[in-house]
Parts: structure tokens; sequence; C-alpha cells
């Protein structure tokens, strides 16, 4: 991405360098996790893409305003998270003024890569609350500390300790049902 108004080289001032330095390195690092981070809090490709997408373009246009740079992985996740949250929130209000409502259903292509038990398993997570599942997600797909679910949630580590042990009580309980 080339910025525009660098005077009369065409060369942006040195902060605009910095961000389009900064943002492509992260983009090349961290776009693929953050796809599957997305993945599986909305359970198609397409839309998770679209997420990220929208995540980087909004750290891309706020990136005056990030201070420290040490945060700025747990901005892009809070980013990709709230955007797919938005996109979650667009999707019940459009099943609301469905005739007849359907249920969530993964890409067949998901569903050809994984089996059975693990399928199970997603459609469990997928009928948990959001923050349950954003806990889950984060602690046992992206291997993060409590401290750093914390962080990204702008929650204690306490509220994330019992969030992610209710969550597990709760998809125990309805793994056992569907058996």
């Amino acid at each position: 991405m080339m910025l525009s108004g660098g005077g009369r080289t065409g060369v942006p001032p040195a902060p605009e360098l910095d961000r389009e330095a900064a943002i492509t390195r992260l983009y090349r690092e961290k776009w693929a996790g953050m796809v599957r981070l997305s993945l599986l809090m909305l359970g198609d490709r397409p839309s998770a893409e679209d997420a990220v997408q929208e995540a980087f373009a909004a750290m891309y246009r706020r990136w005056d305003k990030i201070k420290d740079g040490t945060r700025v992985e747990a901005y892009l996740r809070s980013a990709v998270l709230n955007t797919s949250r938005s996109v979650l929130r667009r999707r019940k209000l459009a099943l609301l003024h469905r005739s007849q409502p359907e249920p969530a259903v993964w890409s067949a292509e998901s569903a050809a890569m994984i089996g059975e038990d693990r399928r199970e398993v997603l459609a469990a997570l997928a009928t948990l609350p959001a923050r349950r599942r954003e806990v889950l997600v984060m602690r046992f797909y992206l291997h993060l500390s409590d401290a750093d679910i914390a962080q990204t949630l702008g929650i204690s580590e306490v509220s994330v300790r019992s969030t992610a042990s209710r969550a597990l009580k709760s998809l125990g309980h309805k793994l056992k049902e569907d058996r």
C-alpha cells in the first residue's frame, strides 16, 4: 500500500513508512492465524477472511492511536474478535427476520476436513455464549495465557478462569447429551 501526500517526490513521510512496514509485516506473520481465530468464531472461511481484512483496515486507520507497540498483536486479536462479533450480530438480526430460522452450518469444505468427533465439538462450541466461546478458542486454539486472554477481552484473569470453567462444563454436558 502506498500512501499519497508525501511532498514533491511522492514518498510518504517517515511515520507513514513505519506504518506501512509494520502493518505489512504483521499481515504476513499473523493473517493466517487471525483467519483461523475468526473461522472458529464464524464457521465459514469467506466471512472469516472478510472480518480479518476489516480488522487490518481498522488497525491501519487507527495506527497513530496505538501508543504501546508491544500491544499491537493484542489490539489485532481484539479487532478480529470485535469484527467477528459484529458479523454474528448481523447474522442474528438477519435470522430474526427470516420466516424459518435455520441452524448455523459449517462449510462443506470444513466438514469434509474434520472428523465426526471434531464436528460434534465444533457444533457444541457454536452453541455457547460468545464470551465463553471466545475464551475457549483463545485458550485451547491460540494457546494464550489467562493474562493474554484477559488483556484481549478487557476482563480480569479471574473472570477468564471462571468463564473457561463454566464453558467447559457446558460443553461437557452438551457433548454427553448428543451421544
